[in-house]
């Protein structure tokens, strides 16, 4: 899993609440199990019309927005059915945080384990948050995720927290592969004992 240190980039304003996951990445996408590729369907539904054409009213279609790397998004943003589809597509669109006052538990967690930051904040410098988004590519929004740290392009500065243990984890660009991979010494250690105990097995 690539490390997240730090990130700074433009923000997209999705002011909805309540995005589920099947509006993230519609079920028409889920067929395949590679990560990569999905950034197409990202908010398929709301990014096109019903001919195929860009629905330019759409926030990821306008010019400021099309190279976002921040999701600054309403309440509850991931609620709705497991889906793991839902961080790959984000991931392979370019977004690599999301930013809301709060998100489904499955979302939430299936983000830790592909490398997207979900930032929980108060309702209050969501509204900051958007207001720095709103202005488009003439401001970029900055992440720290070692100071836990959001900085506007006014120089103000949002604190969030973060489990200890997940921080470590997107410092160190480690999902539970890459945990398990740290332990291969004990793993080979056991897996050559069992060997010779158990010759028949």
């Amino acid at each position: 899993m690539e490390k997240f240190d730090h990130l700074e980039g433009v923000a997209a304003p999705l002011r909805i609440i309540n995005v589920d996951t099947d509006m993230i990445i519609p079920k028409q996408y889920l067929k395949t199990i590679k990560r990569t590729g999905l950034g197409k369907g990202l908010f398929s539904e709301q990014r096109y019309l019903d001919d195929g054409a860009e629905n330019p009213d759409f926030v990821l279609n306008k010019p400021a927005y099309r190279h976002s790397k921040i999701l600054v998004a309403g309440d509850n943003f991931g609620c709705g059915s497991s889906r793991e589809h839902a961080p790959w597509a984000l991931m392979d669109f370019g977004i690599r945080c999301v930013i809301s006052t709060s998100f489904g538990d499955i979302f939430y967690n299936n983000c830790f384990k592909n490398g997207v930051l979900p930032i929980r904040v108060s309702p209050e410098d969501l509204e900051k948050l958007f207001d720095d988004a709103d202005r488009g590519s003439n401001a970029t929004l900055s992440i720290d995720l070692e100071k836990q740290e959001i900085r506007g392009p006014d120089g103000g500065v949002v604190k969030f927290d973060i489990d200890p243990f997940r921080k470590h984890c997107m410092l160190n660009g480690l999902d539970d592969i890459g945990l398990t991979k740290q332990k291969q010494s004990k793993i080979d250690s056991y897996e050559q004992k069992a060997q010779a105990a158990r010759p028949w097995a």
